[in-house]
């Protein structure tokens, strides 16, 4: 298949394009024209394929621009609306690996709060209470330790805006290299999360779909370092901040 910078297609039928996308690569454009982005990129090669300039492609779901990972195109809009409207029951399973800062106390756990936007910051604000957003629930599962991050596999059952850095900087282990949520570290000089796997239920076909991406050689060499400087620091006696439900 063909591919460009920042993006590499995965899979393509007739009716759905899914790619892994770099670090860095909007998901969309902001409106400045001749932005690159993955609906570019996937625009193109969709044209280039077809050999019809009007072919069209459409966003099913996002990704933050600093987040790498898998990312699901529709190629008309009845694949789309179906996709889109039927998202929870459709997706049987979305994980994501980051490395978060510090060293986890739990093997795993829930993290369960509310979410909401502040429209002046951007950013999205977690409470153990209904503070007038969405309820938004990630489990947790510790992959790997050294002696200044963690690797972290986060499963969603909901899929909303920042979940996974807003819910690990309420732990108290921001994402590496998000200043946005709380981190002091950039190991990377990426954000250091990834959209590792994605399991669907095909809308066309009734066919699940399992698609896996590996993790950024970054990740590997960042873990590979700790483990040759040696584990020495325990893990925290608590995760500051958890709320349990």
């Amino acid at each position: 298949m063909n591919n460009n910078p920042g993006i590499k297609i995965v899979f393509e039928d007739k009716w759905l394009v899914v790619v892994e996308k770099d670090c860095g690569l909007l998901s969309m454009g902001t409106g400045h024209p001749g932005e690159t982005t993955a609906y570019s990129l996937v625009t193109a090669h969709v044209r280039k394929v077809s050999r019809d300039r009007h072919s069209r492609v459409f966003i099913v779901h996002r990704l933050d621009r600093d987040t790498s990972g898998l990312l699901v195109f529709a190629k008309d809009a009845g694949t789309k609306q179906m996709l889109q409207e039927h998202w929870d029951e459709a997706v049987l399973e979305r994980e994501y690996v980051a490395i978060l800062e510090g060293r986890m106390a739990m093997e795993e756990g829930e993290i369960r709060t509310w979410l909401r936007e502040d429209p002046v910051s951007m950013t999205v604000h977690c409470s153990d209470h209904d503070n007038g957003g969405r309820i938004a629930v990630s489990y947790l599962k510790v992959l790997r330790q050294g002696r200044e991050y963690s690797q972290v596999s986060f499963e969603l059952e909901t899929g909303r805006k920042n979940q996974i850095r807003a819910h690990a900087s309420w732990i108290g282990h921001p994402v590496a290299g998000d200043r946005k949520y709380g981190a002091r570290s950039n190991p990377l000089n990426r954000l250091c999360l990834h959209a590792r796997s994605l399991v669907f239920i095909h809308p066309r076909t009734g066919e699940k779909m399992r698609f896996r991406s590996n993790l950024p050689r970054s990740f590997k060499r960042l873990f590979a370092m700790e483990s040759a400087a040696g584990v020495e620091q325990q893990p925290d006696k608590e995760i500051r901040g958890r709320r349990e439900h």
